[in-house]
């Protein structure tokens, strides 16, 4: 089973104090990427978040949203910082002082003063902030993979599609292969008539000899063999495997592409040649495709 590096999960949860909203979006990546933007005061959990994430989505550029809106006022406690405001008491008598101003100096003014009030966040139970904040987390991640097994389903029957049409002229070529070299050996035939007469006798022996040089020289029975083998591990890699084969398949893949550009060049052949030019059409479709398979 492959899944695609493609999908969107959300989930929230509350646990009585707070409500929590995960979103994690993925987008194809060469490797393992995990942004998370979350408040300040929980980045304590950063870590569990990131591997909690991993365990789920292996492969990708993942981006993880947590909002926390706290639902409670327990959790924030307002103190007074006395000296500060004993301070700033003193430095506004002293101005009346030495400027003879005139006024009162009000509970209300001293209180509105920077540092005099100050809301400070409680200190948390670290180990409960963090079973809170994983229980979203990992239902958005299992509403992303659920998502991107489903991309892979539908990347998997693109991809044995096209490994079928692959297989399939790789078989016409089969057929069409010992068909250049009887065709080369007619052509050699054609050509000593042409230059040397009729009343000549052909010299047999060296036109077998020509033609099974050419036949050594243009042989893609061992490529063919190869690209072969290349499209059944395709298949079973697709069909078996519980891994991440992303970068197994990106690399199969430049395997059946070097493959078909040696039967490409050795081929000879105006119908090979065609028939390899679908070829790596396809496989350049497939190459496409495995780009986004975690």
């Amino acid at each position: 089973m492959i899944k695609s590096m493609t999908g969107f999960g959300r989930s929230e949860y509350s646990d009585g104090k707070r409500n929590i909203i995960v979103e994690i979006k993925s987008v194809n990546h060469r490797y393992s990427d995990i942004n998370i933007k979350m408040p300040r005061r929980y980045s304590f959990a950063e870590d569990k978040v990131k591997n909690t994430v991993k365990d789920i989505a292996r492969r990708g550029k993942i981006d993880v949203s947590i909002i926390v809106e706290n639902i409670t006022e327990d959790d924030t406690t307002v103190k007074l910082n006395s000296m500060v405001a004993k301070q700033y008491y003193n430095n506004l008598k002293t101005l009346q002082s030495e400027f003879n101003v005139s006024g009162d100096i009000t509970l209300q003014f001293l209180a509105t003063l920077p540092d005099v009030m100050k809301a400070i966040p409680d200190v948390e139970n670290e180990e409960e902030i963090c079973k809170s904040l994983l229980i979203p987390v990992k239902g958005a991640a299992e509403k992303l993979d659920e998502m991107r097994i489903v991309e892979g389903a539908k990347l998997a029957e693109d991809l044995i599609m096209r490994g079928g049409l692959i297989r399939d002229l790789v078989r016409k070529i089969e057929v069409r292969s010992p068909k250049v070299t009887v065709a080369y050996t007619e052509k050699l035939k054609e050509r000593i008539k042409e230059l040397i007469g009729n009343n000549v006798a052909i010299p047999e022996d060296r036109i077998l000899v020509e033609a099974a040089i050419f036949a050594d020289k243009c042989s893609i029975t061992e490529e063919l063999v190869r690209l072969d083998s290349h499209i059944t591990q395709l298949s079973s890699i697709i069909t078996k495997s519980n891994q991440p084969d992303g970068k197994k398949l990106d690399f199969l893949v430049q395997e059946m592409n070097r493959e078909a550009n040696t039967i490409g060049s050795k081929a000879n052949d105006i119908e090979i040649t065609n028939m390899m030019l679908e070829i790596k059409s396809e496989i350049e479709k497939i190459r496409e495709q495995v780009q986004n398979i975690e």
